[in-house]
Formats: structure tokens, sequence, C-alpha cells
């Protein structure tokens, strides 16, 4: 380790507590939603030789993340870590990805707490049918639970409120409400009780690594009145510190709900 580490780890150590000491509990998000974005550009600015081992840290990151938030009794997190552009990649870029998520799926079971359960939202029907099985194992691991882990695969937030659209049009139709009067019962509560993470919180903290300033579409009707960080660093190499920063600074913020 290069002395440069060794010497401001303690520093960094000292720094976490003085954040964590200092963040106002009570103003914390209770839903969180991370857009792990970087790895590619993580791999080549360190060289290197392929994208797997940046796929991988990426991976054990997400594990890290979900530690943070149980210490700090963050109620649910939702992670985006494949899109539905991603499954065009190149097979060469999507397979090692394909296969470090698999992985991570079987992995989570174990390194959840007792009280998280989790669930898998996207088109999965698209995925390769390695990460879909992982997907549904994963679910039928972790049924239940206080709190909540989301995992984003195949996601893309259009093609979500296309498909709460369907199921609200679908859920009226076998109600026996005539099509001359299912324009009349569409409405935002409607649609919003027919999207994927329905069952729990709009998130109110949504984070992008990479210096990425957009959302790509993640959670787009949820998020309407979430507060957003940008952060610069790359996901495989983000720190407590950076996840305590930014909660520090969404504490302070005034939400206005549009208001």
């Amino acid at each position: 380790m290069p002395m440069s580490s060794l010497l401001t780890r303690p520093l960094y150590r000292l720094y976490e507590s003085r954040l964590v000491h200092d963040l106002d509990r009570s103003r914390l998000p209770r839903h969180v939603g991370v857009i792990l974005d970087g790895h590619r550009r993580h791999a080549k600015a360190e060289r290197m030789p392929d994208y797997r081992r940046a796929y991988q840290a990426g991976a054990d990151k997400m594990v890290e993340f979900l530690s943070w938030t149980d210490e700090l009794g963050i109620e649910a997190v939702t992670c985006w870590l494949l899109s539905t552009e991603n499954l065009h990649r190149p097979d060469e870029e999507l397979q090692p990805l394909v296969d470090v998520l698999t992985d991570l799926l079987h992995r989570l079971p174990d390194v959840l707490e007792d009280d998280v359960a989790a669930r898998v939202i996207g088109s999965l029907d698209l995925l390769p049918p390695p990460l879909e099985e992982a997907a549904k194992r994963l679910e039928e691991a972790r049924p239940q639970g206080r709190r909540r882990v989301t995992v984003a695969l195949g996601y893309g937030g259009r093609q979500e409120i296309v498909d709460a659209a369907k199921d609200l049009v679908g859920k009226l139709i076998d109600q026996g409400v005539g099509l001359a009067d299912i324009e009349a019962k569409i409405d935002a509560d409607g649609l919003a009780s027919h999207m994927y993470t329905a069952d729990i919180p709009d998130p109110d903290l949504v984070i992008r690594t990479s210096g990425e300033a957009r959302l790509s579409g993640f959670l787009l009707w949820q998020s309407a009145y979430a507060e957003f960080s940008f952060v610069d660093v790359y996901w495989p190499v983000f720190r407590r510190v950076d996840f305590l920063r930014t909660l520090r600074d969404y504490t302070k913020r005034e939400r206005r709900f549009g208001r």
C-alpha cells in the first residue's frame, strides 16, 4: 500500500466519524436510488486488460454500499445495475457484466440483513436465462422484510410507465369498466399504483456516480420530487465518505415537493 494511503487513512476515518456524528438522523432519506455508473471508464482509467475487473469491483462496492445503508437504517434502496440499452452492447462487453451480476444476485441473500426483502424490477424476460433465473431465486430467498433492496435489471423508465398504463387499463377492463369510461379512470394515482415500486415510498434521494448529470430514465415517474446528487467518482471507487457527504448535503436541503 502506498505510504500516502497509510498516512491519509486515519484522517479519512476521523472525517467519516465526524460526518456520521453530525448527520441529522431525523432528516435522512427513507428511500435512496442509485445509478451505478462509470465501470468502463474506471477500467480504462486504471488500464485494466478488460471490463470484468471493473464490473467485479462494482458488484463488491454494491455489497459494501448496502452495509452502509444498513448502518444508517435507510428503509429502501434501489440500485440500477443494467438498463435495456445495456443489453445491446457487444457480447464481449455484455457477457462479463452478465456473469458478474449473476454471481452478485446469488450472493445477496447471504449478505443482506435479516430484515431486508429483495425484489428485482425491469423487463426480466429480456435478460439472459442465467441472470433471469438468479433474479427469481433472489426474490424467492428474500420475500419479506421491514426494509427493501430493489435491483433494477433490464430496466427502462419509459417502459415502466408503458407497463403501468397497460396494467391499469387491463385491471379496469377486468373490473367491467366500459371503454367509454376508461379514460376518466386513468389518473396519476392509478398509474402510480401500477409502477414497479408501488409498494415502497418514492425515492427521496437519487445518486448517480461518474459525473454524468442526468437520470437516463431511472425511476422517471417516482423521482419527480426527489433530490439529486451527481458524484464525480466512478462507482467501483465510490467511498463511504462520498456517501456520507451526499447524505449531509441532502439533510441540509429544503424540500419543496413542487410547491
